[in-house]
Protein backbone atom coordinates (compact mmCIF):
# COMPACT_ATOMS: atom_id res chain seq x y z
CA UNK A 1 0.00 0.00 0.00
CA UNK A 2 1.86 3.18 -1.40
CA UNK A 3 -0.87 5.32 -2.76
CA UNK A 4 -4.23 6.86 -1.83
CA UNK A 5 -5.78 5.09 -4.58
CA UNK A 6 -4.50 1.59 -2.91
CA UNK A 7 -5.69 3.11 0.24
CA UNK A 8 -9.35 3.15 -1.59
CA UNK A 9 -9.12 -0.40 -3.01
CA UNK A 10 -8.06 -2.06 0.79
CA UNK A 11 -10.94 -0.10 2.43
CA UNK A 12 -13.74 -1.05 -0.05
CA UNK A 13 -12.18 -5.00 0.40
CA UNK A 14 -12.48 -4.30 4.55
CA UNK A 15 -16.09 -2.62 4.38
CA UNK A 16 -17.89 -5.88 3.74
CA UNK A 17 -15.87 -7.72 7.05
CA UNK A 18 -16.49 -4.65 9.23
CA UNK A 19 -20.02 -4.46 8.44
CA UNK A 20 -20.61 -8.07 9.15
CA UNK A 21 -18.80 -8.21 12.46
CA UNK A 22 -19.81 -5.03 13.88
CA UNK A 23 -23.60 -5.86 13.20
CA UNK A 24 -23.26 -8.44 15.85
CA UNK A 25 -21.60 -6.43 18.83
CA UNK A 26 -22.31 -3.60 20.66
CA UNK A 27 -19.79 -2.17 22.31
CA UNK A 28 -18.48 1.19 22.92
CA UNK A 29 -17.17 3.48 19.95
CA UNK A 30 -13.34 2.64 21.06
CA UNK A 31 -14.33 -1.38 20.82
CA UNK A 32 -15.86 -0.87 17.27
CA UNK A 33 -12.11 1.19 16.67
CA UNK A 34 -10.36 -1.90 17.18
CA UNK A 35 -12.48 -4.06 15.52
CA UNK A 36 -11.85 -1.98 12.19
CA UNK A 37 -8.55 -2.08 12.75
CA UNK A 38 -7.85 -6.42 13.27
CA UNK A 39 -10.31 -6.21 9.73
CA UNK A 40 -7.80 -4.20 8.26
CA UNK A 41 -5.17 -6.19 9.71
CA UNK A 42 -6.78 -9.74 8.98
CA UNK A 43 -8.80 -9.40 6.05
CA UNK A 44 -6.86 -6.25 4.00
CA UNK A 45 -3.33 -7.70 4.60
CA UNK A 46 -2.69 -3.69 5.79
CA UNK A 47 0.85 -4.47 7.30
CA UNK A 48 1.46 -3.87 11.06
CA UNK A 49 3.96 -0.40 10.97
CA UNK A 50 0.92 1.10 7.84
CA UNK A 51 -1.92 1.61 10.51
CA UNK A 52 -2.54 3.67 13.61
CA UNK A 53 -4.75 4.17 15.79
CA UNK A 54 -5.83 7.64 17.56
CA UNK A 55 -2.42 9.15 15.79
CA UNK A 56 -2.10 12.87 16.36
CA UNK A 57 -0.97 14.44 13.39
CA UNK A 58 0.44 17.82 14.81
CA UNK A 59 1.24 20.52 12.29
CA UNK A 60 2.04 24.19 12.82
CA UNK A 61 0.50 27.01 11.23
CA UNK A 62 -3.37 26.03 10.46
CA UNK A 63 -4.91 27.59 6.91
CA UNK A 64 -8.04 26.50 7.17
CA UNK A 65 -11.16 28.65 9.08
CA UNK A 66 -12.27 25.32 10.70
CA UNK A 67 -8.43 25.37 12.54
CA UNK A 68 -7.82 28.66 12.78
CA UNK A 69 -11.08 29.13 15.03
CA UNK A 70 -10.39 26.07 16.80
CA UNK A 71 -7.05 27.71 17.62
CA UNK A 72 -7.66 30.77 18.63
CA UNK A 73 -9.69 29.30 21.71
CA UNK A 74 -7.09 27.45 22.90
CA UNK A 75 -5.01 29.20 25.78
CA UNK A 76 -2.29 31.45 23.76
CA UNK A 77 0.44 29.61 25.46
CA UNK A 78 -0.37 26.55 23.42
CA UNK A 79 -1.10 28.32 19.99
CA UNK A 80 1.00 27.90 16.93
CA UNK A 81 -0.49 24.69 15.35
CA UNK A 82 -3.63 22.22 15.53
CA UNK A 83 -3.41 18.37 16.71
CA UNK A 84 -6.50 16.66 14.88
CA UNK A 85 -5.89 12.95 15.75
CA UNK A 86 -7.63 10.64 13.24
CA UNK A 87 -9.34 7.04 14.91
CA UNK A 88 -7.72 5.22 12.40
CA UNK A 89 -4.83 6.08 9.59
CA UNK A 90 -3.28 4.31 6.79
CA UNK A 91 0.02 5.39 5.54
CA UNK A 92 2.44 4.99 3.24
CA UNK A 93 5.33 2.72 3.81
CA UNK A 94 7.82 5.42 4.41
CA UNK A 95 6.03 5.97 7.92
CA UNK A 96 8.19 2.85 8.71
CA UNK A 97 6.32 2.17 11.96
CA UNK A 98 6.85 5.33 13.82
CA UNK A 99 2.96 7.13 14.32
CA UNK A 100 4.39 9.47 17.74
CA UNK A 101 4.00 13.02 17.80
CA UNK A 102 7.40 13.58 17.58
CA UNK A 103 7.24 12.03 14.00
CA UNK A 104 4.97 14.66 13.17
CA UNK A 105 6.09 15.75 9.80
CA UNK A 106 6.29 12.26 8.84
CA UNK A 107 2.58 11.14 9.72
CA UNK A 108 1.09 14.14 8.04
CA UNK A 109 3.12 13.19 5.13
CA UNK A 110 2.68 9.71 4.66
CA UNK A 111 -1.28 9.46 5.69
CA UNK A 112 -2.92 7.75 2.75
CA UNK A 113 -6.55 7.74 4.62
CA UNK A 114 -7.67 8.51 7.81
CA UNK A 115 -10.69 7.41 9.25
CA UNK A 116 -13.21 8.89 11.52
CA UNK A 117 -15.78 6.53 14.02
CA UNK A 118 -19.15 7.39 15.45
CA UNK A 119 -20.81 4.84 17.52
CA UNK A 120 -24.62 4.56 18.76
CA UNK A 121 -23.33 3.70 22.07
CA UNK A 122 -25.67 6.12 24.51
CA UNK A 123 -28.25 4.82 26.53
CA UNK A 124 -31.62 6.25 25.61
CA UNK A 125 -30.06 8.72 22.97
CA UNK A 126 -28.99 8.94 19.75
CA UNK A 127 -25.88 9.61 17.72
CA UNK A 128 -26.60 13.51 16.62
CA UNK A 129 -25.77 14.82 12.64
CA UNK A 130 -23.97 17.75 14.30
CA UNK A 131 -20.83 15.71 16.38
CA UNK A 132 -20.82 13.82 12.92
CA UNK A 133 -20.79 16.63 10.81
CA UNK A 134 -18.23 17.99 13.06
CA UNK A 135 -15.57 15.18 12.05
CA UNK A 136 -16.98 15.48 8.47
CA UNK A 137 -15.67 19.05 8.46
CA UNK A 138 -12.67 18.16 10.54
CA UNK A 139 -11.44 15.49 7.67
CA UNK A 140 -12.71 18.24 4.91
CA UNK A 141 -10.17 20.75 6.67
CA UNK A 142 -7.50 18.24 7.56
CA UNK A 143 -7.40 17.25 3.76
CA UNK A 144 -7.04 20.97 2.43
CA UNK A 145 -4.08 21.48 5.35
CA UNK A 146 -2.30 18.40 3.35
CA UNK A 147 -3.09 19.85 -0.59
CA UNK A 148 -1.63 23.21 0.71
CA UNK A 149 1.42 21.38 1.91
CA UNK A 150 1.13 19.79 -1.51
CA UNK A 151 0.25 16.35 -0.23
CA UNK A 152 -2.97 14.12 -0.17
CA UNK A 153 -5.36 11.63 1.45
CA UNK A 154 -8.91 9.89 1.49
CA UNK A 155 -10.91 11.67 3.96
CA UNK A 156 -13.57 8.71 5.43
CA UNK A 157 -16.21 8.92 7.76
CA UNK A 158 -17.69 5.64 9.26
CA UNK A 159 -20.98 5.50 11.41
CA UNK A 160 -22.22 2.47 13.16
CA UNK A 161 -25.58 3.04 13.82
CA UNK A 162 -26.32 -0.53 15.52
CA UNK A 163 -27.95 -0.20 18.36
CA UNK A 164 -31.13 -2.39 18.71
CA UNK A 165 -33.57 0.04 19.67
CA UNK A 166 -34.62 2.42 17.28
CA UNK A 167 -34.92 5.31 19.66
CA UNK A 168 -31.20 5.22 20.13
CA UNK A 169 -30.60 5.42 16.48
CA UNK A 170 -30.55 7.94 14.01
CA UNK A 171 -33.68 9.57 12.49
CA UNK A 172 -34.22 9.90 8.89
CA UNK A 173 -33.85 13.44 8.81
CA UNK A 174 -30.59 13.58 10.82
CA UNK A 175 -29.61 10.99 8.09
CA UNK A 176 -30.08 12.85 5.18
CA UNK A 177 -28.10 15.61 6.75
CA UNK A 178 -24.99 13.62 6.92
CA UNK A 179 -25.48 12.23 3.72
CA UNK A 180 -25.59 16.06 2.31
CA UNK A 181 -22.89 17.64 3.96
CA UNK A 182 -20.52 14.66 3.08
CA UNK A 183 -21.43 14.63 -0.09
CA UNK A 184 -20.83 19.10 0.18
CA UNK A 185 -17.17 17.98 1.68
CA UNK A 186 -16.53 15.40 -0.59
CA UNK A 187 -15.83 13.28 2.53
CA UNK A 188 -17.08 9.29 2.12
CA UNK A 189 -19.75 8.18 4.47
CA UNK A 190 -20.46 4.76 5.30
CA UNK A 191 -23.05 3.84 7.60
CA UNK A 192 -24.30 1.03 9.31
CA UNK A 193 -27.65 0.26 11.00
CA UNK A 194 -28.71 -3.51 12.00
CA UNK A 195 -30.24 -6.03 9.57
CA UNK A 196 -33.76 -5.67 10.70
CA UNK A 197 -33.37 -2.20 9.55
CA UNK A 198 -35.08 -1.28 5.90
CA UNK A 199 -31.87 0.41 5.04
CA UNK A 200 -29.12 -1.08 6.78
CA UNK A 201 -26.45 -0.16 5.14
CA UNK A 202 -25.70 3.23 2.88
CA UNK A 203 -22.45 3.24 0.59
CA UNK A 204 -23.50 7.42 0.77
CA UNK A 205 -20.08 8.20 -1.23
CA UNK A 206 -17.95 6.49 -3.20
CA UNK A 207 -14.09 7.23 -1.71
CA UNK A 208 -12.48 9.62 -3.61
CA UNK A 209 -9.02 11.27 -3.98
CA UNK A 210 -10.89 14.18 -5.76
Amino acid sequence: MKTPLESIKIFKKVWPHIRSECSVVFGSELHYQAMMYRCFREFGKVPLDQIGMNVKIWFDNPITSFFRTREYYKNKDYRGGIEPIPDIVLFSPDIKGDFRRRNNENTFKCMLMAIEVKASERENSRLMPGEICEDIYKLKALRNEARRRRKNFVPTMVVLDTAPKSKERMTSESLELIVHEAKACNVGLFYLAPESERIQEWDIRKLSIQ
